[in-house]
């Protein structure tokens, strides 16, 4: 490589200390605007990307970030306001902009920070920061193995999308005029490999990837590169059904995005505002009795593990659904107040929910279940009414019959209800891809429209 490059230092745990100093500064300030609550959120964020092309670099990109957001109180009326500027200075105008907002600010009467009994008292450390000492030039290296490694399977892998390695460290304090200020730093570190292969005229892409909080915990980069081989590979020769209905089985990957849906439904601002197709569910049976999902926020190195949530309450273990039936919902505090509720901790999100089924199997069992119908593996569009559960979305995948895959499948849709599809789940598999918030097998529908020719 002809240019220079410099490594990039991580932000570690020896940065929450000033970041606190940070925090509480914000707090005495509003304090002295005469707020009558307040609290500040604020963040240190660093990383590298390096992607490769073809073997010759296509991007070295560093990030660099920072933040502080300040929120307070003036009884029920509320203000915000943010900055990248941590100066004493500019620490100071942020909370007198937020302070003037306040005084513009209709009350509220759901408004505040969380109840104080539900804040996070003990700060567990989750094993979430693993440094990873990568030089760029290692990271290209990298990079270039993995395409490589794919590239070498097949003369008919032609062209590629690039091979990506990614590392990413941050450091977050969170503090409210209650007496909560915590924090804790994080790590994310990524490898993926994007490949396109080609017979005659027809041309397919796929890919693979890894991602882990310890870089020691991604796949090998040949691994990769070779499963992002045998991915594209794999969908050459692919064509269109006839219109039918039939069974549907879902990746792993994919099967994530099936629940998401089902916790955008359940979450208290849907419920509040009346705008979910699980309006009011809990208590009933949403999914097949054989179906449970548990929130684990404590899990070590998990991709959404954390001590507390986005106001300090204390994350815990819940049983979210139980035998198919919704135990409650996903809460903030404002949505919890105004749904006459507790904050449930998921104040910015959910953490770590993990999908289990009485009726699973293997992929290969799931398929002989199925006996004939789609396996889909890749999804496109956005064709999802969160308010009517009306799901209409692109894809592709691969035929099923008897049991096994028979041929490759492109340009198709697929239709149902998301309520409908949640209680028509037939197994989930033991195939379980731990890498994102919701970690599940395969899911096995029993069956959805596929529209084609």
């Amino acid at each position: 490589m002809a240019q220079q490059v410099v490594a990039v230092r991580p932000v570690d745990a020896s940065r929450i200390g000033e970041l606190k100093q940070v925090v509480a500064s914000a707090l005495a300030e509003a304090e002295s605007t005469g707020a009558s609550q307040a609290e500040a959120d604020v963040s240190l964020q660093r990383g590298l990307t390096v992607t490769v092309r073809l073997g010759e670099v296509d991007t070295i990109e560093y990030h660099r970030d920072r933040g502080l957001s300040v929120t307070v109180y003036f009884g029920k009326a509320k203000g915000s306001a943010s900055t990248a500027d941590l100066r004493p200075s500019a620490v100071h105008e942020t909370v007198v902009k937020a302070s003037a907002i306040a005084q513009h600010t209709a009350a509220d009467p759901c408004a505040g920070l969380a109840d104080a009994e539900a804040l996070a008292r003990e700060i567990p450390d989750l094993d979430l920061y693993h440094h990873w000492d990568i030089q760029p030039e290692q990271a290209v290296q990298l990079a270039r193995e993995c395409e490589a490694a794919g590239l070498a399977c097949d003369a008919r892998l032609k062209n590629s999308e690039g091979a990506t390695v990614t590392t990413h460290s941050g450091v977050r304090v969170h503090g409210n005029s209650l007496g909560f200020l915590a924090g804790f730093p994080s790590t994310s570190h990524s490898l993926s490999c994007a490949l396109v292969a080609q017979e005659r005229q027809d041309m397919q892409r796929d890919y693979w990837y890894s991602v882990a909080r310890n870089p020691g915990a991604l796949e090998s980069a040949s691994s990769i590169g070779k499963r992002a081989a045998q991915r594209a590979l794999r969908r050459l020769g692919a064509c269109q059904l006839s219109t039918r209905r039939a069974p549907v089985l879902y990746a792993p990957e994919l099967a994530r995005g099936m629940f998401a849906h089902f916790v955008g439904a359940i979450s208290g601002t849907s419920q509040y505002r009346r705008s979910s197709f699980l309006l009011n569910a809990a208590g009933q049976a949403v999914f097949p009795s054989f179906l449970n999902i548990v929130e684990r926020p404590h899990l070590l190195q998990g991709l959404a593990s954390s001590p507390f949530d986005a106001e300090g309450v204390a994350t815990h273990e819940r049983q979210l659904v139980s035998d198919g039936v919704l135990q409650g919902y996903v809460l903030g505090s404002y949505s919890a107040r105004k749904l006459g509720l507790k904050t449930t901790g998921n104040a910015g999100g959910i953490h770590n929910l993990l999908v289990s089924s009485g009726e699973t199997g293997s992929f290969d069992e799931l398929l002989r279940r199925m006996g004939s119908g789609l396996y889909v593996t890749e999804l496109m569009g956005q064709g999802v009414n969160a308010v009517t559960g009306d799901y209409s979305r692109g894809a592709s995948g691969f035929w099923v019959e008897n049991g096994v895959l028979a041929y490759p499948v492109h340009e198709v849709t697929i239709a149902g209800n998301l309520r409908v599809m949640l209680r028509s789940i037939v197994a989930v598999g033991s195939d379980v891809d731990v890498q994102g918030a919701i970690r599940t097998g395969s899911l096995l529908i029993e069956a959805m429209t596929i529209a084609g020719e």
